[in-house]
């Protein structure tokens, strides 16, 4: 009596909780019947799912109208687990849903964060696309506001939709306290170098911008493709600077340095040899006018002499 009652009560299970209950569905909440009865809430999903009639009766245990065929079983299964997905990602976002989803984020239901100084921060599934068939779900850190993949292969064949784009945050914006509770575990690692911390605007700092920046200007592109750490062509590389003649022509035409006009000349050669007569011109009037100040001196001082005699022998 007992194993027949146990197989009738299995049996007697609703669709939605063998569904949830099944190998890689952790992640997933039971949809309430009277949101999936409600026809505005599935406002538009008939046009992306096939078989919509048979799959929405199979999820709300509903016999079907017409006998199905043996070979479309399997189709409106597929179809059941699509449209119950759809559906899932609109209801977690009603109040009921973010309930429901609070709980299993509670007992950590959606795993950890694999980064360090997250301390462990439990994480929200998410998806990066509203649409099916482009992604599969992936795990939004509150701490770090980075995604993840789901450390389990299991996970791989649920589709990033059936959770959306919105749920992480309006999840952050009715929860607050999720996001105030790792404020004392923002932290990064910092770098350092014989005991000195590397400022975080170098290019060996932690923010490691440039390893995930492209560049934006030809200049910066010019540089990254002649980085040393790449293997250069040659050919490639004269090509490059084949693009920066003009520049060498405007500064050869507009040169920076101011020529006097006492040069005269126009090669860089007697451009050359005419400062360095200057120069020495300089030297010798410089030298010129200290005699003349020496001179200057002495004959000061000779008739200062002179006249000091004159007054003692008049004394």
């Amino acid at each position: 009596m007992s194993d027949s009652s146990t197989s009738d009560s299995s049996q007697e299970e609703p669709w939605i909780v063998q569904y949830v209950t099944g190998f890689g569905k952790d992640f997933f909440v039971e949809v309430a019947p009277e949101f999936i009865e409600d026809d505005f809430n599935l406002t538009g999903l008939s046009s992306c799912v096939p078989y919509y009639k048979e799959a929405l009766d199979l999820i709300l245990d509903l016999e079907p109208e017409v006998s199905i065929a043996q070979s479309d079983v399997a189709l409106i299964e597929h179809a059941a687990e699509l449209l119950y997905g759809l559906i899932h990602a609109r209801y977690i976002i009603t109040k009921q849903g973010m309930i429901a989803m609070a709980k299993k984020y509670e007992n950590n239901c959606f795993g950890s964060c694999p980064r360090y100084y997250c301390e462990g921060t439990h994480m929200l599934p998410i998806g990066r696309f509203d649409s099916p068939g482009y992604e599969t779900v992936r795990l939004y850190c509150p701490n770090c506001n980075d995604i993840y993949l789901p450390s389990s292969s299991r996970y791989l064949n649920t589709d990033g939709a059936f959770f959306g784009t919105s749920f992480a945050g309006l999840f952050m914006k009715m929860f607050p306290e999720v996001n105030k509770s790792h404020e004392f575990t923002q932290n990064q690692y910092q770098l350092k170098l014989f005991g000195f911390k590397l400022n975080e605007k170098a290019t060996c700092g932690p923010r490691m911008q440039w390893l995930r920046s492209w560049p934006r200007t030809q200049n910066d592109m010019y540089e990254y493709k002649k980085c040393e750490f790449s293997i250069a062509d040659v050919k490639k590389l004269k090509a490059l600077d084949y693009q920066y003649d003009d520049l060498i022509r405007e500064e050869k035409e507009h040169p920076t340095i101011i020529r006097s006009e006492d040069e005269g000349s126009d090669s860089d050669d007697n451009n050359n040899d005419g400062d360095d007569d200057e120069d020495e011109d300089d030297e010798d009037e410089d030298m010129d006018i200290d005699d003349n100040r020496r001179n200057n001196t002495n004959v000061k001082n000779d008739h200062n002499n002179s006249g000091g005699e004159s007054m003692m022998s008049i004394v």
